[in-house]
């Protein structure tokens, strides 16, 4: 058993699968990235083997209420990364080119 290939977290496939629906997966790598790992660490964990067998023991009211705290996780993760505080960061962490590096 090689636990990288068996095991996953299910929260992170209903993220990717919010972030398709949202049309974001087209975005910077980075930001996408970025993102992830805002979300992801807003949520619990839910690891499992087989989907198969999730979908067949998870209740639909379960089920809903994480695809509703994926959603709420990835809206406070856009505004966070989008908000102009962050963008602002951003610009000053960023190198500049000066006439002396060019």
């Amino acid at each position: 058993m090689k636990l990288h290939d068996d095991i996953h977290n299910y929260y992170e496939k209903l993220m990717l699968d919010h972030l398709l629906e949202l049309g974001l997966t087209d975005q910077d790598p980075e930001y996408l990235a970025d993102l992830s790992c805002i979300v992801l660490n807003q949520l619990p964990c839910k690891y499992i083997r087989y989907e198969v067998d999730l979908a067949f023991y998870l209740p639909q009211t379960e089920r809903f209420e994480m695809v509703t705290r994926v959603k709420e996780a990835v809206a406070k993760g856009r505004a966070f990364l989008d908000s102009p505080d962050n963008l602002k960061a951003d610009d000053q962490t960023a190198p500049t080119t000066t006439a002396i590096d060019a």
